[in-house]
Parts: structure tokens; C-alpha cells; sequence
């Protein structure tokens, strides 16, 4: 009978011999494959780290934040850089004063879009406003139009302390008189050409019930606008307790420019006035004398005629501030704003003389030298970066502030060409490693013109992360540390 041995008895096997004559062999192939197992699974584990490294170095961009995760955003930008809310502030680059004469006692001006303060003089000291208060009145007034609380085609009430025969003979009139039949548009364009205090007391009883009332949601309009040094007691201006500073008042237009834009050309703009017209008088007295009573009215502010791109703003005078004016103009898509205050003068004739040349001097001094850069809404930069160690897998870093900023004539043929001729370099870190809070700085961008640093500003993330747990911190360490030498 034939004898068959098993494989694993066989000499050729790599199995135990039990004769005692094992062949040389067998042990070497038995640990080459022992040491491929720890091999392989180290192989196993540098690829596992690699392509967690890769993902570290191509994140993919975050979700979008929650409307909560947006609040919590703000709040932290607005503590740490609060002049994200102010609209008067300083250029970010150091500036030789322009050496401009102006006669007004007080004056500024600044970018419409930037807020940057161009030129100042005095700009700080409280001085009452006069009729410029009426900015501020129409601001509370399309505010309620925004917010539903009343219509610009609704027909005013005209209280008896509104009538024309029962204000004081130096103030401003737009003619109010009993019976009248007027819209709150009408009164509006009274206030905004002809400086009305009629129409002024007319539209604050209209908007609050009182006079009161109305000045103190003047005063929370300006508080919330961070106006500190501005104060009311009555809305037409003609109280010298009315007070504020051409600085705060600039920021003020700005504001008001921003959310009305409307009111230039619907109001401001406007070179005449005629009222009442027959429409607006009692039927006895219309059908006598037709629009032949209107009163004839042109616009308080006379730049209108004279300076290029000019439609705004208002003008103001009582003899404690002088001759006032807030101006604004327009050319080749930038915006600039100017408050003079005290201005000199002796009667309205060389009180405008003097208007029109500070007015005139600031704004072609401002066109001549700056123009706005602009990076912000859809052209906003931000920077998706990869995360380890902690709950997040990317970030999104975003700038702490509008990237908005006047940019000086330095370069090129003219000052729209330097603004466009800005270089923006942005400094990120390549993976950001544990925790981090909202608002956390990570970065900065930095805006040259010909090779002059003009501004920076930081890049920060745009929202909170925790710490991963134990394992996974380990596991992301690793991947932290190979993503660097491929980086």
C-alpha cells in the first residue's frame, strides 16, 4: 500500500518537520511575510494621513452661516473694531494737512462711500445746526414712510402753530395757512427747498402727536446713528440748543445718503418751490385766485447752479451758528460730503458768498486728489481654509470690515486710475490647527498702490469651533503636521 504523507510533513513544505531536519528556508519565508503585516499597515495608515492631508490642503468651502451664526459674527467684529460703524473716520494712511483756506469757522469733508475724512478744520466744536436740522427730521420722517406708519400722499393737518401768520418774521416760510389742503410730499419738498418752519411743525405733529415726541425719536435716530455730540429740543432748527459738530453732521449725511438715496433727487435737487397753488387753498378762495397766490421760492442752497454734480444738501442760519451748509456732489461715480459751520457773512447775499467758496474749495479739492476703492457686496473677498483639531472641517475667512478706503492721486493720469490701479495681496495661513472663536484673526490683506502700503485690513473667521474629541485630535495632529511639508 502507498503511503501519502501530508503536505504540511512534506520536506518541500514550509511547515514543522518533526524528523528534525527542517530545511533552512522555511523560516525566512515564514518572516517576510510577518514583516510585509506592519509594512502594509503602515503604508495603510501614510495613505490614510495623506489624503486627510490633501483634504487639509483643498477644504471644501464651509456651509453658509445661520442667521445666528451671522448675528454672533457682527456683535464680535463691532467690539473689536468699532469703526466698522462709524461713517466719519479717519484715511488709513498718514496724510500731510492740505493747506485749503476756508472762511466757515468749522468745516469737513469726506468720501461718500468710504467715510474717510478728507479735510477737517475745527470739525469737532458743537455749534447749532440751524435749519440743517431739518435732515435729520426728514430722515425720522421716510423712516416712518419705511416702516408703514404713514404715506408721502397723505393729506397733513395743518395745527394752528404751523400757520405762517403765527411764526416768528425772520423765520423761514413755505406759507402754511388755515384751511390749506397739503400732503405730507408737499411739506417734505417745503422743508427741503424752502427751509419751511411751518412745514416743519406741520410734518413733527403729523409723524408723533407733539412736538415732544417727535424731537425724542430725533434724538434716538441720531443716538442709535452714534452721533454723541448731537442733540435736539426742536425740529426746524431755529432754537440755538440745537447742537452738533460738522464731524458728526457729515457722518449724519452719509447715513442719510445711504438709506434715502432718493431724497437727493426727489427733494434736494430741486431749484423751486411755488405754494400754495390752487389745488392746496380753500374751495372760496381757489376758484378767486387760481395758483396766482403761490409763492415763488428757489432753493436755499445756491451751489446747486454753480458747482458741478451738486444736488444736496441743505443750508441753515441763526445768528448764533452763522451760515451753515451740508453738501454733497457727484462726478464720475464718486460721491463727496461737506459741512461748513459759522460761516461769515452780513446778510444772506454775502452769507452765500462764502458758502459757495468753502463749498467750492472743499469739493474740486476732493475730486482733484482722491477717488474710492471699492471691493465690497460681490466683489468681497473671503478664503476657505482647511481646519484640524477641531470640530470644523474649513473656515471662511472674511475681512473684519468693508474694504472701502479713499485712495490718495499718487499714481497714474487721474485719481479714478490710481483706485484701480491697487494691488491686493492677501496673507492666510495654509490649515489652521485646534479651537477657534468667531471673529479670530488668521490673516491679513494688505492694498499697495506703486508699491505704498495704503491699508490693511485683518482677515478673521468667520465663525466658532470647538475642540474635537481625543482620537480624532490625535488622528488630525498627524495629518496636521504632514500637511506642513506639502505646504
Amino acid at each position: 500500500m502507498e503511503t501519502i504523507t501530508p503536505d504540511f510533513f512534506s520536506p518541500d513544505s514550509s511547515g514543522p518537520d518533526f524528523s528534525g531536519s527542517a530545511p533552512k528556508e522555511a523560516p525566512k519565508k515564514r518572516n517576510r511575510k510577518l514583516l510585509l503585516l506592519p509594512a502594509a499597515v503602515l503604508a495603510a495608515l501614510f495613505a490614510a494621513q495623506g489624503t486627510s492631508a490633501y483634504r487639509l490642503l483643498n477644504p471644501k468651502e464651509p456651509e453658509q452661516l445661520s442667521a445666528a451664526q451671522t448675528a454672533a459674527l457682527e456683535k464680535t467684529l463691532d467690539i473689536h473694531f468699532p469703526e466698522r460703524k462709524k461713517n466719519a473716520v479717519p484715511l488709513p494712511f498718514p496724510t500731510v494737512p492740505a493747506d485749503l483756506f476756508i472762511n466757515a469757522e468749522s468745516a469737513v469733508i469726506i468720501d461718500a462711500l468710504t467715510g474717510n475724512i478728507l479735510f477737517e478744520k475745527n470739525a469737532d466744536e458743537e455749534i447749532p445746526p440751524a435749519s440743517m436740522t431739518k435732515l435729520v427730521e426728514m430722515y425720522v420722517v421716510f423712516e416712518a414712510v419705511e416702516n408703514g406708519e404713514v404715506s408721502l400722499d397723505d393729506i397733513v393737518p395743518l395745527p394752528p402753530e404751523s400757520w405762517a401768520r403765527n411764526l416768528p418774521s425772520d423765520a423761514s416760510l413755505m406759507f402754511l395757512g388755515e384751511g390749506q389742503r397739503v400732503t405730507l410730499r408737499e411739506l417734505l419738498l417745503g422743508l427741503a427747498v424752502a427751509s419751511g418752519n411751518d412745514a416743519s411743525i406741520a410734518v413733527a405733529n403729523y409723524i408723533c402727536k407733539t412736538m415732544e415726541a417727535f424731537v425724542e425719536r430725533m434724538n434716538s435716530t441720531v443716538k442709535k446713528l452714534g452721533l454723541e455730540k448731537t442733540h435736539f429740543v426742536e425740529s426746524s432748527g431755529y432754537s440755538e440748543l440745537n447742537v452738533t459738530t460738522a464731524k458728526e453732521f457729515a457722518a449724519f449725511c452719509k447715513a442719510y445718503i445711504e438709506r434715502f438715496p432718493f431724497a437727493l433727487k426727489d427733494f434736494h435737487a430741486q431749484k423751486v418751490i411755488r405754494y400754495p397753488l390752487e389745488k392746496n387753498l380753500p374751495k372760496s378762495i381757489a376758484e378767486r385766485t387760481g395758483d396766482r397766490q403761490a409763492v415763488v421760492q428757489y432753493n436755499t442752497n445756491k451751489l446747486l447752479s454753480v458747482l458741478e454734480g451738486c444736488d444736496g444738501l441743505k443750508t441753515g442760519f441763526i445768528y448764533e451758528s452763522g451760515f451753515n451748509i451740508a453738501l454733497t456732489a457727484e462726478r464720475n461715480g464718486a460721491r463727496y460730503i461737506s459741512v461748513t459751520m459759522k460761516g461769515p457773512g452780513t446778510g444772506s447775499a454775502q452769507g452765500n458768498k462764502y458758502r459757495i467758496q468753502d463749498g467750492t474749495t472743499l469739493m474740486e479739492y476732493a475730486f482733484s486728489k482722491f477717488y474710492p476703492y471699492s471691493a465690497s457686496g460681490t466683489d468681497a473677498r473671503s478664503f476657505t481654509v482647511g481646519t484640524a483639531g477641531s470640530k470644523e472641517k474649513s473656515v471662511l475667512l472674511v475681512p473684519a470690515k468693508k474694504e472701502l478706503f479713499s485712495v490718495p492721486f499718487i499714481y497714474g493720469n487721474s485719481p479714478k486710475e490710481a483706485a484701480e490701479s491697487i494691488q491686493v495681496t492677501a496673507s492666510i495661513p495654509h490649515i489652521i490647527f485646534g479651537p477657534f472663536e468667531e471673529g479670530q484673526q488668521f490673516g491679513m490683506l494688505t492694498y499697495t498702490l506703486n508699491g505704498r502700503v495704503l491699508c490693511t485690513i485683518p482677515l478673521v473667521s468667520d465663525r466658532k469651533s470647538g475642540q474635537t474629541d481625543p482620537l480624532s485630535w490625535l488622528w488630525e495632529f498627524a495629518a496636521y503636521r504632514l500637511s506642513l511639508l506639502f505646504a
